[in-house]
């Protein structure tokens, strides 16, 4: 299935700022997509979308931090970069605090909103496929027969194929054979790679 085109979603009330922010990322040549409130977004969007959201903090209904909350409630992962014309400053902490990505006071430059926009962007691609290739590692290891990932527990923790056939109860030449069929399977071209396949399929903030 071909992958969607990032898109910049824009949620704010007043409807001559979604309007003109919107001409301003299509003038750049990105998607965008207006919504005047915050019940409209969280009815239309796709968290496999991928994109940034440019939110307004004060917004009748529900806010934008209410709006936040939300989607860190599902998981979602889009950066939010949060846009106001109330400088708020313990707002905007609080803001960054439950995970936004940037906090932009109204009036603003065009250039510092595309800025921020592309590196929200750039963050939500990173961030996609990082998720990918967890996702790809953990369908490999379910390949992986019971006695194979036993052998690659055990050899992934630096223990030489002797122990590991002593451990398992077989003989070293079986631990090697299990251990080539891993090593096959997961598509690890060293012991070494093996480990941070591993590394990575536990801890999705794991940087190699």
């Amino acid at each position: 299935m071909k992958t969607p085109v990032a898109c910049v979603f824009i949620v704010d009330d007043d409807e001559a700022v979604r309007s003109s922010v919107r001409l301003l990322i299509r003038s750049v040549g990105l998607q965008a997509q207006v919504y005047a409130s915050a019940h409209d977004f969280l009815a239309a969007y796709d968290p496999r979308h991928p994109g940034c959201l440019l939110l307004d903090v004060r917004m009748p209904g529900m806010s934008g931090l209410e709006l936040q909350q939300e989607l860190n409630r599902r998981g979602a992962t889009i950066p939010v970069v949060f846009i106001s014309g109330h400088s708020d400053v313990p707002m905007a902490v609080e803001a960054m605090q439950q995970g936004a990505f940037d906090f932009l006071p109204k009036p603003f430059r065009d250039q510092d909103l595309l800025d921020r926009v592309q590196r929200a962007l750039a963050s939500d691609a990173e961030s996609r496929s990082r998720l990918a290739a967890r996702a790809e590692i953990k369908a490999r290891l379910a390949t992986l027969t019971p006695r194979e990932t036993e052998v690659l527990q055990l050899v992934t923790r630096g223990k030489a194929n002797k122990v590991v056939g002593a451990e398992l109860g077989v003989s070293q030449r079986t631990v090697e054979i299990h251990r080539a069929h891993v090593m096959e399977k997961m598509s690890a071209s060293s012991l070494a790679e093996l480990v941070r396949m591993v590394l990575d399929s536990e801890d999705p903030t794991h940087n190699p």
